[in-house]
């Protein structure tokens, strides 16, 4: 397709921060197809919960919060997380008639003619006098280096490749990572696994008592203000703690929350530290986080010389017609629904202000 079609607003992914921001399109008198367009590249619905691995049914899910004008209720915890979900996410769309694009692939965003923005995809080009970026992270995992790596005879895998834990049923596993992901990894592993080893760059901080609405905005706030200042946004999760629930109270007594510091030195039958201690390893699980996905902004120069984009509410700093949802302080749930929000009342803000030209 080489013709380019033209809309008001393209929404770029149809997770919980695009669903949001489509909602609030169309709330707002936008109609689909017409005045917006939702692009996603996945397969189905679901964003990335979609992709989430089979034991984490939806009784293990933290902080899933509803999408706007549609509570999900009645599901069955004892059911994966990827199914639940998919499946409201799809209801959602129908219900909403959201009328999402898929699977499309974004590859570009650019500088167009008469101040609109083009928006290069594996389905032609759009041009849109606004954007709505909400890709995520899922499709960046983080991959450290680290010396030796390359001659490492067993596997290494991503907590975005992690099966479930039968898979590791009799091997001797690294979990490198302190985050949510890498404790519910390994506390899952540790009753299959030969043997565990849980590795972290800082010790971790464990975090006592309910985690309340003042503890909430004090830690979007401390990641807020790095994209304020153009640094690349940290995790919520890294600025409060993980917390200490049963389930970690229990693997620390187990000693499978046993924290070793970084490993120096990878070698093709384990992990070595400067001071001598070698672990024998089978797998080395990499659960170290993800970076957003937003390399397809790369031809608008947003990047501060932090590495980050500098942002000023929902949108670029450098550039008000770019709104990134689902970035930096709108990560969660809930944060991507109020960005959604946010994001089109400014939308309709600055198209009010900017009449399409002639």
């Amino acid at each position: 397709m080489n013709y380019t079609r033209e809309v008001e607003v393209v929404v770029v992914g149809a997770g919980q921060a695009g669903l949001a921001g489509a909602y609030h399109l169309r709330r707002s008198g936008f109609e689909p197809d017409r005045d917006f367009v939702v692009l996603d590249h996945s397969p189905g619905p679901g964003g990335a919960w979609r992709f989430r691995w089979p034991s984490l049914t939806y009784g293990k899910v933290h902080g899933m919060h509803a999408l706007p004008g549609m509570e999900l209720t009645d599901a069955d915890p004892r059911r994966p997380s990827a199914e639940v979900i998919s499946a409201y996410f799809d209801r959602y769309e129908r219900t909403f008639d959201l009328r999402v694009r898929r699977p499309v692939d974004v590859r570009a965003v650019r500088e167009g003619p008469a101040g609109r923005l083009l928006v290069e995809t594996s389905d032609g080009v759009w041009s849109a006098r606004a954007l709505i970026n909400a890709t995520g992270t899922w499709d960046r995992p983080f991959w450290p280096r680290c010396p030796g790596q390359e001659t490492f005879l067993g596997r290494q895998l991503h907590t975005a490749q992690y099966p479930g834990p039968e898979e590791f049923a009799g091997q001797r596993v690294v979990v490198v990572g302190g985050g949510a992901s890498g404790t519910q990894h390994l506390l899952e592993i540790a009753s299959y696994a030969a043997a565990t080893t849980w590795v972290t760059r800082r010790p971790p901080v464990f975090r006592e008592g309910p985690f309340d609405e003042d503890a909430g905005r004090a830690a979007v706030a401390l990641v807020e203000e790095r994209v304020r200042r153009g640094l690349p946004p940290r995790s919520v999760v890294s600025v409060t703690g993980l917390p200490l629930n049963d389930a970690i109270r229990q693997g620390i007594e187990a000693g499978v929350l046993d924290r070793q510091p970084m490993f120096d030195r990878i070698t093709p039958t384990g992990v070595d530290w400067a001071d001598g201690r070698h672990v024998d390893a089978d797998v080395i699980l990499w659960a170290t986080g993800f970076r957003p996905a937003i390399d397809h902004l790369a031809p608008l120069r947003l990047r501060a010389p932090g590495g980050g984009i500098r942002m000023e509410g929902t949108h670029a700093a450098a550039d008000p017609r770019i709104h990134l949802v689902g970035y930096g302080p709108s990560a969660s749930t809930i944060g991507a629904n109020r960005a959604g929000r946010a994001a089109v009342r400014d939308i309709r803000r600055l198209l009010e202000r900017e009449p399409a030209a002639a």
